[in-house]
């Protein structure tokens, strides 16, 4: 049996939350701001009404504000809206057990082993659609497919424009449906590479579909190979629910509340960085081979001399690193990251130096911020007018809870 894949896509989903939970919002254009008192703030999430105005995700808030000056705008709860995810997926998760997050309002599901007991695709995807209706007050829109790009496609072009809200895309409707789309529209291509793709007289995604595959190979290596099977709509990757155990790296980054001049300024918010990246290593029981600083387009990485999540031997080696390859100019955006993950169960520890004493205290600064909070122990540098640990506590993914 041809295997039957959902993408489960909720409607504005930061909006519709904030619609759902105040009535009064309903029939109003309202826009979910990472800061409503900032004119430059961005647009997380618009409702359609909103978007009616022209209004789209990423827009400036003064901007937003203009094409609609009845706008109501909304400041983001994180917290509801991760709490609001869970509960979707525990939606889905009563359909089918093989149910994938993708992204925070999107999630796969494979319902191939169900259609004997729910019915038909389409007749799962009402029912689905009914229960996240009455439950959670939003709408859901379905991409069916025999695999997770076509179901994905099927959702992001077809199902949000059809009334019904669920589109089936097989490989047979791809000719008439899939193929005449411009190639921008294709799942896996940027700006970037449909700059490329238009270069080489490629686009439409049927055109990418009847280019030589050896001919992308020959430019994209592996990437080619995958730009070819997404465009004639094959995706052998199958719905997982482990997609979130085996991470290949541990990062974070963070846009600056405003350009930081100084190599003392820097180095205050890199520290901080570092702390976290480690902390979620540690919580993970992993270690990382690779360290890698990023600022405003620029990139640098080095391997350590042995895999850590020790915050001050990261920071060092990529404050050195970063110092040695910054040009002075003031900067806006700071990420730290580490890859090449290694389990910490087997640590090789120096018969000379006390490194286990320093690999010791991490886990348990750890354990004093998960059992008082993250602000019960903080380094002093971050009390400084540069430090942001204690304004990035009150956060989730760089928005308030």
């Amino acid at each position: 049996m041809q295997p039957v894949i959902f993408l489960v896509d909720i409607q504005s989903f930061y909006a519709s939350i904030e619609k759902a939970d105040d009535p009064i919002l309903q029939y109003h254009p309202v826009v979910v701001s990472s800061d409503p008192e900032r004119p430059n703030g961005i647009i997380l999430a618009a409702c359609p009404i909103a978007k009616s105005y022209g209004i789209q995700n990423a827009d400036l808030l003064w901007e937003a504000k203009q094409k609609c000056p009845d706008l109501v705008v909304v400041r983001p709860r994180m917290q509801v809206y991760l709490d609001t995810s869970i509960e979707l997926t525990k939606i889905l998760e009563r359909f089918s057990d093989q149910v994938e997050p993708y992204s925070i309002d999107e999630q796969f599901m494979d319902i191939t082993g169900s259609i004997k007991l729910f019915g038909a695709p389409r007749q799962i995807a009402q029912q689905i659609q009914t229960v996240i209706q009455q439950e959670l007050h939003l709408y859901a829109r379905i991409g069916i497919g025999p695999n997770k790009v076509l179901a994905k496609m099927a959702c992001d072009h077809f199902a949000k424009k059809n009334k019904t809200g669920i589109f089936g895309l097989d490989k047979e409707k791809i000719a008439e449906h899939l193929w005449p789309l411009p190639i921008e529209k294709m799942f896996g291509v940027g700006p970037r590479m449909s700059r490329h793709l238009r270069q080489m007289g490629i686009r439409t995604i049927g055109q990418l579909a009847s280019f030589p595959l050896d001919r992308l190979k020959k430019r994209w290596g592996i990437n080619g190979n995958v730009l070819w099977m997404t465009a004639n709509g094959i995706d052998l990757s199958p719905v997982s629910t482990k997609s979130f155990e085996q991470q290949k790296s541990i990062g974070h980054m963070m846009t600056l509340p405003r350009r930081y001049h100084t190599a003392e300024e820097i180095q205050v918010i890199m520290l901080e960085l570092c702390e976290e990246v480690c902390r979620r290593a540690r919580s993970h029981h992993l270690l990382g081979k690779t360290g890698q600083v990023t600022w405003d387009g620029c990139q640098r990485q080095l391997t350590l001399s042995h895999p850590t999540n020790q915050t001050i031997l990261l920071f060092r080696h990529l404050w050195d690193l970063f110092q040695r390859h910054w040009d002075g100019e003031p900067i806006r955006f700071l990420g730290v990251q580490l890859t090449q993950l290694v389990s910490d169960h087997h640590v090789q520890l120096s018969l000379f130096e006390q490194d286990h004493k320093q690999f010791s205290l991490g886990y348990v600064m750890d354990d004093l911020k998960k059992r008082f909070g993250p602000t019960a122990i903080i380094r002093a540098i971050s009390l400084t007018p540069a430090g942001q640990a204690l304004d990035r506590a009150q956060k989730i993914g760089g928005h308030y809870k």
